[in-house]
């Protein structure tokens, strides 16, 4: 969905996008992934899991973890990206969520095209960046069928584009079988001065069982467009999910590949006609 799910992302996107809206579904799910950028020669595994369940009506909390690398034959960087998070509902249209994130990022040195350099290298035998920092979010229903969500991320202000600091929100409108969500997001870190992106996307649920999705991005700091598109098999006991974006303008155009599985764990029982998201 171009990354527009600031307002509808439940479950484990919202972990890593709004942590409000863990607590807006049912949910008990663990979830594994994988992404592959050819370009950048980048690749990514994690998993993560939620559960707004056990503890029904209260709090809802996740844990997650990431471990990524890219470029091995030139920088070679590689990070590890760990969170958890929690969800509050405030009465029924109305929620909170904050999540803390560690992120540790190791590079090689001497290795870029001016050779060592302690701004590109950091500091030797120490990591690039190793630094805890938090996001929070808010997200508001509007009836049965609208949502708006905010988050701002790393609000400690790290100052560096490795965790850039950004504030981000979203309108989304859905139903039991379509939804569809436009964002904004200002990154106040990465660039000379504070340059935004705009997403969009929309999902379309066919026979209960497959779900067929696209998106758009426009990326002002990188000053390229994008689309997305992916599916879904979603069972009620677990789902597989593939999906691609590919910069369609843009002076260094890139691809990104995602593949994640889900488990649905029902602990206590939710009942069979009750949705497990949105």
């Amino acid at each position: 969905m171009g990354g527009a799910l600031n307002a509808l992302g439940v479950s484990t996107s919202g972990l890593y996008l709004n942590p409000a809206n863990m607590a807006l579904a049912r949910v008990y799910h663990f979830e594994g992934g994988a992404t592959f950028a050819p370009e950048a020669r980048r690749q990514s595994y994690g998993g993560a899991v939620v559960d707004s369940v056990l503890n029904r009506g209260h709090l809802a909390g996740g844990v997650g973890a990431n471990w990524s690398t890219m470029d091995a034959d030139g920088i070679h960087r590689s990070w590890t990206d760990v969170r958890a998070g929690i969800g509050y509902p405030l009465g029924d249209y109305f929620a909170v969520g904050i999540t803390g994130r560690y992120l540790r990022v190791d590079q090689s040195i001497g290795s870029g095209p001016l050779g060592q350099s302690l701004p590109s290298d950091g500091t030797a035998g120490k990591p690039l960046f190793s630094q805890v920092t938090f996001d929070a979010g808010a997200t508001l229903s509007l009836g049965q069928m609208f949502r708006a969500g905010f988050v701002g991320h790393n609000l400690t202000n790290p100052g560096t584009g490795l965790a850039p600091t950004t504030v981000a929100g979203g309108l989304g409108f859905f139903t039991r079988d379509f939804a569809i969500e436009a964002d904004g997001l200002m990154d106040f870190t990465t660039w000379t001065k504070a340059r935004g992106r705009l997403m969009a996307g929309g999902e379309v649920f066919i026979v209960d069982r497959f779900a067929l999705r696209g998106g758009y991005r426009y990326d002002d700091g990188m000053k390229t467009h994008a689309v997305s598109a992916g599916v879904g098999y979603i069972d009620r006991r677990w789902s597989a999910e593939l999906s691609g974006r590919r910069d369609v303008a843009g002076d260094h155009p890139a691809t990104l590949f995602t593949v994640s599985l889900r488990y649905f764990y029902d602990a206590v029982g939710v009942p069979a006609d009750e949705p497990d998201s949105f």
